[in-house]
């Protein structure tokens, strides 16, 4: 599968080289250290990130990158940058850390502010999704099947009943108002946690309706699942505007959104 000239199927398994390097740890013991923003750090984090930039390095010397786990470029440096690889090598430490298998490897390439390839990988469940703009989005059950092609058109709103998810480590007063002015408009609300962008996914193959994210997020974590999500027939909408995520921008902090 191609974008242009980027190989979608060499993502594809460089996600899995990476989650394969990040399961060798989480089967043994492993230490946590705490960043400067009081998140996680694990020796997980450090080592999917090396993979991942060791093979991108490799393949595309020339596409420059951001990632959760290397030293920010200064705005300065990377406004004029009209393609870049936007990486999270672990997202979902808090999950890794509870070993409840809900962490996922993020690859995204974004062109001029939007995410035009996506690759999800959830290295516990062995499933991958993924996403090209004008090629759709697809799940990889796990490495030894076919690809099905996951499409999603239907709006939550003309639905009786809403499958809501949110997030199992940061659900709070908004994502709660929001499921309670669902019941009050007369739907049947079911809801429920999971960890890591793999809640976009969910979305993105039907497995749920719609995620309110009301909490600080940054680019990495939704890059490659916003890509998921757009080309499946969904849409990722800054609460408030309803205009799309844009990527890159001056502060990598992301606006709250809705995924639908």
């Amino acid at each position: 599968m191609q974008y242009k000239n980027i190989d979608v199927d060499f993502l594809v398994t460089l996600a899995q080289k990476a989650g394969d390097a990040i399961m060798e740890i989480y089967s043994r013991d492993f230490s946590v250290e705490t960043k400067d923003d009081r998140s996680p750090l694990t020796e997980a984090d450090k080592k999917s990130n090396e993979v991942i930039l060791a093979g991108l390095k490799e393949k595309y010397p020339a596409i420059p990158f951001i990632s959760e786990e290397t030293k920010l470029i200064p705005y300065a440096e990377r406004k004029d940058w009209k393609l870049f690889w936007l990486i999270d090598p672990l997202d979902g430490t808090k999950e890794f850390i509870k070993k409840n298998g809900e962490f996922t490897v993020n690859i995204a390439l974004v062109s001029d502010g939007v995410p035009v390839v996506g690759v999800v990988y959830v290295p516990a469940q062995g499933k991958t999704y993924y996403g090209a703009q004008g090629q759709g989005s697809f799940k990889l059950e796990s490495r030894n099947e076919a690809p099905v092609k996951i499409e999603n058109n239907e709006h939550y709103a003309s639905k009786s009943k809403v499958i809501v998810v949110g997030s199992r480590s940061h659900l709070d007063e908004n994502t709660m108002a929001f499921v309670d002015q669902l019941k009050a408009s007369g739907k049947e609300v079911e809801f429920n946690s999971s960890g890591s962008s793999l809640k976009f996914c969910l979305v993105a193959e039907g497995k749920a309706d719609v995620y309110p994210r009301f909490a600080p997020t940054m680019e990495w974590d939704t890059g490659a699942a916003d890509a998921v999500v757009r080309y499946a027939g969904k849409n990722v909408f800054e609460r408030g505007t309803g205009r799309p995520l844009q990527y890159n921008k001056e502060s990598l902090l992301n606006p709250y959104f809705i995924v639908e």
